[in-house]
């Protein structure tokens, strides 16, 4: 049995703030744990919307948008219940990290976790086995973190439930992001999105940023999108403030470019920039000698930049770009 436990009812009436309890025996504290922030606003009968950020550490714009949630909504504008987790992998937001420093596990590829497992295995666990059992939708907020920015979007994946799949889409046009996508994603398996999705639910994910911070745009984004999505599940009153979302999607696996050395990135193309295949949209310079001729990379596709590498320099095998295209 998994061991951690919620210091507060997940099935209570109102509004409680607690934590989820994960025994942790460590070197500073024999006894001690992991305390994994939770807001649970319950009022009668309803849908239940999972939301959750902090997925990965270095993604700042969930945990924004979900703290001010958590402290500003109040029961009697609740039609069911909400459960806020701004914070999935604790140990990897108090680092500032992508994955734990506990245990070095991305916890994104980590699902559906064990409950005898390293600590970031046991929170997915309990968040796969306990808390998604118990929602009808779930939004899971994502930025670049640190080493990517993506043109702000709220997405749904391809699912061989069409019904299923219409009911994401119509839950990520009411998020009204900027921009919309269906999105592939080059590696599933672990995913969140996947153990949510297997589960039946409709499922929100987004890509609101990054470079590892959050601007005063995308955190209105995140706040907006998900009043807007509780909104939509008829959790919140009223109808989904509706704006212009431009519609992308990834056809296939030529979204993605990749570093092939070492080396100092040299951006040609801006996020949102129209491309055609064959146009080069980065170089990648020596980094420790001059007069070197670059290594260029050319579009694989048409599209628009929908993601960029962040930091100057790039190693080998690095994700440099992601194209997207615009769907009618």
């Amino acid at each position: 049995m998994n061991p951690i436990r919620p210091t507060i009812p997940l099935d209570g009436q109102g509004k409680a703030h607690g934590f989820l309890r994960l025994p942790y025996s460590r070197n500073d504290s024999a006894w001690g744990s992991v305390m994994i922030p939770l807001t649970v606003i319950a009022n009668g009968q309803g849908p239940t919307a999972l939301l959750t950020g902090g997925n990965h550490g270095d993604e700042y714009e969930g945990p924004i948008a979900l703290q001010q949630l958590a402290w500003e909504l109040e029961p009697e504008q609740v039609s069911g219940r909400i459960i806020i987790l701004p914070y999935m992998n604790y140990p990897a937001f108090r680092a500032g990290t992508r994955v734990s420093p506990i245990d070095q596990v991305n916890m994104n590829r980590a699902f559906p976790g064990r409950a005898d497992g390293t600590p970031s295995q046991k929170i997915a666990n309990y968040i796969n086995d306990v808390l998604v059992p118990l929602a009808d939708i779930v939004l899971d907020y994502h930025s670049g973190g640190k080493t990517l920015d993506f043109l702000p979007y709220a997405a749904a994946h391809y699912l061989d439930n069409k019904d299923q799949q219409t009911k994401c889409v119509e839950a990520v046009k009411a998020f009204g992001a900027p921009y919309s996508m269906m999105m592939l994603e080059i590696d599933a398996v672990g995913m969140f999105d996947t153990a949510v999705e297997s589960q039946g639910k409709t499922f929100v994910t987004t890509e609101l940023g990054g470079g590892g911070t959050a601007t005063a745009s995308s955190a209105q984004i995140a706040i907006k999108g998900a009043r807007n999505m509780l909104r939509h599940a008829g959790i919140l009153s009223g109808e989904p403030e509706r704006s212009e979302s431009v519609m992308l999607d990834m056809p296939g696996d030529d979204c993605f470019h990749f570093a092939t050395r070492d080396g100092l990135l040299h951006p040609l193309v801006d996020l949102g920039a129209e491309v055609v295949a064959g146009q080069p949209i980065a170089r990648i310079w020596s980094n420790d000698r001059s007069g070197v001729e670059p290594v260029e990379v050319c579009a694989n596709r048409d599209g628009l930049l929908a993601a960029r590498h962040f930091p100057g320099l790039v190693q080998s095998g690095d994700c440099l770009a992601v194209l997207a295209i615009r769907v009618d």
